[in-house]
């Protein structure tokens, strides 16, 4: 995308200088795979940095090593720490230190820590800045060859449940490209249920080790895909993506379906009429035709 308002690199770097002299948090975009998608802007910060919060120091001390970089500190800022660590750091940057953040993979903030932490530095008017780069959720969804307009990204799936039969519920009436992260154990389960509650002619395209050696992307239907998971052809192993076509419109439950969604609220707990409530909310379909399908199944008894 051009911005016919941006500045040259040399500008960019002097109001990077800037901004971080009195103390900045920047969160810094790493590869997803290439070692040659790290930035030179992203190299220089993390150079720079008085401290670089990460999810694994080995993983990121491995990046960092490889780029020629020796960094002065690194702390490690994952989902069990970054309530422990987030007030240190943001106090580190009011005194006017350089704090870089960087996860595994990808960009910081999508789908990884450090979502509380930003709001908490925003709070405390701390200035927050961002290295972009290498994100997978858009690199699959680019490569997908599916609507681009407008998308939604999901994340990781509910394992199970009641949370996973809404969000499964939901995403068959979802007429946004979908985003999804599996992970390979989990990836013929999830395409199964996705194939039972989305319908099997729905479009898809499955992204395995993106920009790595063994990059593989496969478009097909979502039921193809399912198959070509379950016997093989497409190995579990590595680090998925999956990008759905959006529904052209709201498509019809079947009754597999909404029996599906009972059961897993029926195990949550929820009475044969609260799980008929909730179902009939989700699919946006009437209780009385979910009650009489709860009755009528000897599994919700």
């Amino acid at each position: 995308m051009t911005d016919s308002t941006a500045t040259d690199s040399t500008a960019t770097d002097a109001l990077i200088t800037d901004s971080t002299a009195t103390g900045a948090i920047v969160l810094v975009a790493t590869p997803i795979g290439n070692l040659g998608d790290l930035s030179p802007r992203a190299v220089k910060t993390l150079a720079e940095a008085d401290i670089i919060a990460c999810e694994d120091t080995r993983r990121t001390g491995k990046l960092l090593e490889l780029s020629g970089i020796q960094p002065l500190k690194l702390v490690c800022l994952n989902e069990h720490t970054e309530e422990e660590v987030a007030g240190d750091l943001i106090s580190l940057a009011q005194q006017g230190q350089l704090v870089a953040i960087a996860t595994d993979a990808g960009s910081p903030g999508i789908s990884d820590p450090p979502g509380p932490l930003v709001a908490a530095a925003h709070a405390a008017g701390v200035t927050v800045s961002i290295i972009p780069g290498p994100s997978a959720a858009t690199a699959a969804l680019a490569v997908s060859g599916l609507t681009t307009g407008r998308f939604v990204f999901e994340g990781f799936l509910p394992r199970k449940g009641t949370a996973r039969s809404q969000r499964l519920a939901a995403l068959a009436r979802e007429p946004r490209t979908i985003v999804l992260f599996e992970a390979p154990h989990r990836l013929a389960h999830t395409l199964e249920d996705l194939t039972k509650i989305i319908g099997s002619d729905r479009r898809a395209t499955l992204a395995r080790e993106l920009t790595k050696l063994h990059e593989e992307v496969s478009s097909a239907t979502l039921g193809e895909l399912a198959t070509q998971v379950s016997e093989g052809a497409i190995p579990t192993k590595g680090e998925f993506v999956l990008v759905l076509q959006g529904s052209p419109e709201p498509p019809e439950p079947t009754d597999e379906a909404i029996l599906a969604a009972i059961i897993a609220e029926r195990t949550d707990g929820a009475t044969r009429s609260e799980a008929a409530q909730r179902v009939a909310s989700a699919y946006g379909i009437s209780k009385r035709r979910v009650y009489a399908l709860a009755i009528e199944s000897i599994n919700c008894d």
